[in-house]
């Protein structure tokens, strides 16, 4: 028996368990995530990214195995700059939502009395129906497959002289990246799921931090892709 190639797919599940805890990869769910209140939901939505970081990668790596080509520097680079892109829109898509969310005191409607003080109603413009964004998140998925630091598992396949070992080693980092995405997004879903509708504040204040977070590693992302080459 060859352990040789049963040691190679241990590796790739692993390193797809690593790989699905990359910043940019949680910074961009995260803004999907803080949307959500229910943790089995958020699990699904990690499932969407992984599968589709698989079917990017399965794709790829079949091209690569078959046709014997490598992509271009500049071409990994400007997914990289996507990804960049991505993230900071992902990030600013989520403060507009919740300043048109945020709280508004309409005086002129619910001023009234309590004894000699003067109170008003605080209400807020929320839709009310939870939408689940998993399409979002498998096209998350698919962009993060063909940039970042996935490209590292397809330097593997150069040493592999079998296309179906191949692509058996990225199905198997797939899936750990899968099992990886499905975890932290339950982790990082708790918070949202278990503050209370009276601790809305803290709610948004958790929010607005994954948006900035997200912004913010979309610009060094984006900066460290033009020192790296396009410019």
């Amino acid at each position: 028996m060859n352990i040789l190639p049963l040691t190679l797919l241990g590796f790739g599940f692993l390193m797809g368990i690593k790989h699905a805890l990359d910043a940019d990869h949680i910074a961009a769910l995260s803004t999907i995530l803080s949307r959500n209140k229910s943790i089995k939901d958020s699990s699904i939505l990690g499932m969407f990214w992984g599968f589709g970081h698989t079917v990017a990668l399965l794709v790829m790596g079949f091209l690569i195995l078959l046709l014997k080509i490598t992509v271009p520097e500049k071409i990994a680079l400007s997914f990289e700059l996507i990804v960049g892109t991505m993230l900071v829109l992902l990030g600013i898509n989520l403060l507009v939502q919740i300043y048109k969310e945020n709280i508004h005191i309409h005086k002129h409607i619910h001023k009234h009395m309590h004894g000699k003080e003067k109170h008003s109603h605080f209400h807020t413009h929320k839709h009310t129906k939870q939408h689940n964004h998993f399409h979002k998140s498998l096209y998350i998925g698919l962009l993060h497959g063909l940039a970042g630091s996935a490209a590292l598992s397809l330097l593997v396949l150069t040493t592999i002289n079998s296309i179906w070992l191949g692509l058996l080693y990225i199905l198997i980092f797939g899936i750990g990246s899968i099992i990886g995405m499905m975890l932290i997004s339950s982790i990082i879903s708790i918070p949202f799921a278990l503050i209370s509708k009276r601790l809305e504040n803290a709610k948004t204040m958790l929010r607005a931090s994954s948006a900035l977070i997200s912004i913010i590693i979309g610009i060094s992302v984006i900066y460290s892709t033009l020192i790296g080459g396009l410019l």
